[in-house]
């Protein structure tokens, strides 16, 4: 069987041959793509993305062809000179099934519109156009307008977010209409795609992790960073810190010495000019928090952390929180579960199907930081429901990113669309 997977990033293999900085997220699809190859070494994989180039370029790297299409334009926009690229490709290659991981850009639908839609499958990852309601994470417009800076002067005000969005969602919702197969993994993203196009076939699949995962580390409740909270992202609203930040003051009460670390780029860091030019309104947000409630002790930014530095962030954390105002099914969750870290989720989009409320994790409606304040609490004074939840939460992870069952699952799917 002869597969070609189209994505929205390189690989690391790949980046390393043109010399490019490989990505720190989508690690995941690598890990998919090394399980699948493995349940069964007869299948011949390609993977297709877009890059800095002026020509296509096609790499044999060990067991998998790569294709690098070039970067014409912003891949949210749709681009008609793909077409010829993609004709190529399939020529090329002579796929028996095509794979997109993800419609939230719209190279994968060139291909479609170039080469047809049979045998071919769309992987949801998340649903750009549902995402675009909560896109400001119930922050008002006018709080976001009284906090521009320069940035958004030059830019695009992060208020048109919600606007911008709605458009990519009408590109995506092509993919919907043009395709017959999809692969889900929620009752979330299933709602949607049927709500799009219900004579679509719909296919369940879980998602497997990022290889450093599967190793022999496990979260160990004495050996972690007591009182601390670990997210793994912050960089816009829709991930929810702003949440968090108004929930600490009630948690401060009671446990002084609580700290929460960040992954992903310093939102305070604005002394330079290059700083300043860099943040917009939601940064200056989220400095103008941190100031009303005093919490400039308590906010630690780590950077863009490589896989074996998450790895170390989630053993480190006494309770992983995911503060989102939507997600389908995040992998950040997913990584913290397995390990066994006590997690707290908001109540949205596909996250009750992951988390058990005082089970598997502690859930709380997105907006209500009172609750998710009380949630923390409670699992810093509770260490029998925390040691819990940490096993109930590792046992459930384990099955659902099995890397072997959502490869012979992915390999199901695929012949049964053959």
């Amino acid at each position: 069987m002869k597969v070609l997977w189209i994505t929205n990033i390189l690989f690391p293999d790949i980046c390393k041959e043109i010399k490019q900085v490989p990505p720190v997220t989508g690690g995941w699809m690598q890990s998919s793509a090394l399980a699948l190859l493995k349940k069964d070494p007869s299948i011949k994989l390609a993977v297709a993305a877009l890059y800095n180039g002026k020509s296509i370029l096609a790499e044999n790297i060990g067991d998998v062809t790569y294709y690098c299409l070039p970067f014409m334009n912003n891949p949210s926009s749709y681009n008609p000179k793909l077409e010829s690229f993609w004709r190529h490709v399939k020529s090329d290659f002579d796929p028996d099934i095509v794979h997109i991981h993800g419609t939230e850009f719209s190279h994968g639908l060139a291909y479609i519109k170039a080469c047809g839609a049979k045998n071919v499958v769309v992987s949801i990852q998340g649903l750009i156009g549902a995402y675009a309601r909560y896109s400001l994470g119930g922050i008002p417009e006018s709080e976001l307008t009284r906090h521009h800076t320069v940035f958004d002067l030059l830019r695009e005000h992060i208020k048109k977010m919600p606007e911008r969005m709605s458009k990519q969602g009408n590109l995506e919702s092509e993919y919907f209409h043009l395709v017959n197969d999809v692969i889900g993994r929620t009752s979330w993203d299933y709602n949607h795609t049927i709500s799009l196009n219900p004579q679509i076939r719909y296919h369940f699949c879980n998602e497997t992790l990022r290889n450093a995962f599967y190793g022999e580390d496990i979260w160990d409740y004495n050996s972690c960073r007591k009182f601390s909270i670990f997210l793994s992202q912050a960089a816009k609203p829709i991930k929810g810190l702003h949440i968090l930040l108004k929930a600490l003051p009630m948690v401060l009460c009671k446990y002084p010495n609580v700290k929460i670390f960040i992954a992903g780029p310093d939102l305070l860091a604005k002394k330079t000019l290059k700083e300043k030019l860099k943040y917009g309104a939601y940064a200056h947000y989220i400095q103008h928090l941190i100031n009303k409630y005093s919490l400039q002790k308590q906010i630690i930014f780590l950077g863009n952390l490589k896989e074996e530095d998450m790895l170390k962030q989630y053993l480190s954390a006494n309770i992983f929180v995911c503060p989102s105002s939507i997600e389908n099914s995040p992998n950040s969750l997913g990584e913290a579960q397995i390990l066994g870290v006590p997690c707290i989720a908001s109540y949205v989009g596909g996250i009750p199907d992951m988390v058990e409320n005082r089970t598997s994790g502690l859930l709380y409606p997105f907006d209500e930081y009172e609750m998710l304040a009380c949630c923390i609490i409670q699992l810093f004074q509770d260490e029998s429901l925390l040691l819990n939840i940490s096993k109930r939460a590792r046992e459930v992870a384990l099955k659902r990113h099995s890397r072997e069952n959502n490869a012979m699952q992915l390999i199901s799917i695929y012949r049964s669309i053959m």
